[in-house]
């Protein structure tokens, strides 16, 4: 079985490059390389470099290949920058995605795995939240998100487009050897970023201590990467034994604060952290945490690695082999 995965230079989408390969698919990734590094892709995957904003570019790859499904994970992911600049955010997330898809029906083919967000929610109105939950993205990211599930939705009415949406809620961690890990640019995430101020020697800047949650900073379900990956590997081979569009949660059910993750992660490093309370960022839901009973009881998703300790063990190692800080601060 032969994929296309956009993005595959990417943090998500090399860890799926790889997987689908060990799986035992053929992967060609497509990828601009803008805020992707070439070196991540696994070597035995064709990289084709090309923006997928120009439709010849992906014309080109579609006619040069007959694929079985196409995995989109290219496109900004940051909400606060959305905020900032709206316009690269529908103008990446949203005309690439139309790209792809406009160029699959052209091409004859129907399978489309979408690198979606729990940013489609927006602040959400129970917790934790269903698939059927009202959609009010609060900021151009998640709207964005919300934009190409509509699309496919009437893609799918219209020209019989099978699809998946994946709505992940927050992607971390490293792989087990700590090979390949999460280093975005800009990188918005906090266990990244507390990791990096550690090993940095660096104050470390909290985004809001004023929400509506039990100590005022954000609440978050996050997935390991590996499991995330395995959602796309199990959304795949639904479209091929059944048609139709498809939307499941990717997350644990279970939500960490902001706070409690900097005391686990300086728990884990064995190092203290200086941290700042900054205004919060603008368009950040209060609490996102997501009911993943559907994608457990319909694809058979059962999360291996997402307790909080291995996605930041392993986060941890992978940052302190690829750093040229040297830790200090040492408790």
């Amino acid at each position: 079985m032969k994929i296309l995965v956009t993005g595959g230079a990417g943090y998500i989408g090399s860890f799926m490059t790889k997987e689908a390969i060990d799986t035992g698919f053929e992967v060609v990734v497509a990828d601009s390389l803008e805020r992707g590094n070439k070196e991540v892709v696994d070597s035995r995957a064709e990289l084709v470099v090309g923006d997928l904003k120009n439709k010849n570019f992906v014309e080109s790859i579609f006619s040069q290949h007959k694929f079985d499904a196409v995995v989109h994970f290219a496109g900004y992911i940051s909400m606060d920058e959305s905020v900032t600049n709206p316009y690269i955010y529908f103008d990446n997330n949203v005309n690439a995605s139309l790209n792809i898809i406009e160029s699959m029906v052209r091409n004859n083919l129907n399978n489309f795995i979408f690198s979606s967000s729990a940013g489609v929610y927006g602040n959400p109105k129970e917790i934790p939240i269903k698939e059927d939950h009202p959609k009010n993205p609060t900021n151009p990211y998640g709207e964005s998100k919300l934009i190409v599930e509509q699309m496919l939705s009437w893609y799918q009415k219209i020209h019989g487009l099978n699809f998946v949406s994946l709505r992940y809620f927050n992607a971390a961690g490293a792989s087990l050897n700590a090979a390949i890990g999460e280093n975005h640019n800009p990188e918005t995430h906090i266990i990244p970023n507390v990791i990096k101020s550690i090993l940095e020697n660096k104050e470390f800047s909290l985004y809001g201590d004023d929400y509506k949650t039990k100590d005022g900073t954000c609440i978050r379900d996050y997935i390991h990467v590996l499991d995330l990956v395995e959602a796309h590997i199990l959304a795949i081979d639904k479209l091929h034994k059944e048609k139709g569009g498809f939307f499941y949660n990717v997350g644990t059910g279970r939500g960490y604060s902001n706070k409690e993750m900097i005391e686990t992660i300086e728990r884990i490093c064995g190092t203290s952290l200086k941290v700042k309370i900054e205004k919060r960022r603008r368009g950040d839901a209060d609490s996102l945490i997501a009911d993943p009973r559907k994608i457990h009881t319909e694809l058979g998703f059962s999360p291996k690695h997402s307790d909080l300790e291995t996605i930041i063990k392993t986060a941890w190692e992978w940052h302190k082999n690829n750093s040229k800080f040297k830790i200090q601060n040492s408790k």
